[in-house]
């Protein structure tokens, strides 16, 4: 870390506009299926970024990331390691060209401060030969996260366990799968359209 490196902070991208899916969701076995579906589409390379409050469903998400790729061991939010790795073997699903998915890491940006700290851990560079990337608390970290990230962002829905998830595409770079990723959340009724341009909601600013 040096004097000079910004703080983490939300970040925006004004005059972009994304695709976006929104979806209802009710209970937290919803959260990890639709997480295990869009881990079936994944690429090697890609960073899945989890943007919501404390106990908004970012670890419940990453699990079911998780066993959508064939992780079978337990896991749990890395906020003291920072990074887990889960080696995988033979993950279900279409992952397109490139190198076949070897590696899934794990990373809570939580306790860092500075995108200094995020770079430090190297989370662009571990997933570029086999490996695939899902970060909690990722919006405090994208500016050096790589350009190819799918946002998930997850907040508070109607009645005690429902929750919504918007799923954003900021640089585009899932242009040629995302029809393919809606078809497969049909179940859910996605509402399909353009991510907002001004960034965070009012209340995802904080951690």
């Amino acid at each position: 870390m040096t004097a000079s490196s910004p703080s983490l902070s939300p970040t925006s991208s004004p005059g972009a506009s994304a695709s976006a899916v929104t979806l209802s969701l009710v209970g937290a076995d919803a959260t990890r299926q639709v997480a295990a579906a869009i881990a079936r589409r994944v690429r090697s390379g890609d960073v899945v970024l989890l943007v919501g409050d404390l106990g908004a469903g970012k670890t419940t998400f990453a699990q079911g990331f998780a066993t959508g790729l064939g992780v079978t061991e337990p896991v749990t939010s890395p906020t003291f390691t920072l990074v887990r790795e889960y080696a995988l073997c033979e993950p279900p699903g279409e992952h397109g060209p490139g190198p076949a998915l070897v590696t899934l890491f794990h990373a809570d940006l939580y306790r860092l401060d500075t995108l200094g700290d995020v770079e430090d851990l190297g989370i662009a560079e571990r997933v570029e030969d086999g490996g695939v990337a899902v970060v909690e608390w990722g919006d405090l970290g994208s500016p050096v996260l790589g350009p190819g990230v799918l946002t998930v962002r997850l907040e508070p829905g109607a009645g005690p366990d429902g929750r919504v998830v918007v799923l954003e595409d900021p640089a585009g770079c899932w242009h040629d799968r995302w029809e393919g990723l809606v078809a497969s959340l049909e179940r859910w009724a996605p509402v399909v359209g353009a991510a907002p341009a001004e960034g965070l909601p009012a209340g995802e600013a904080g951690r």
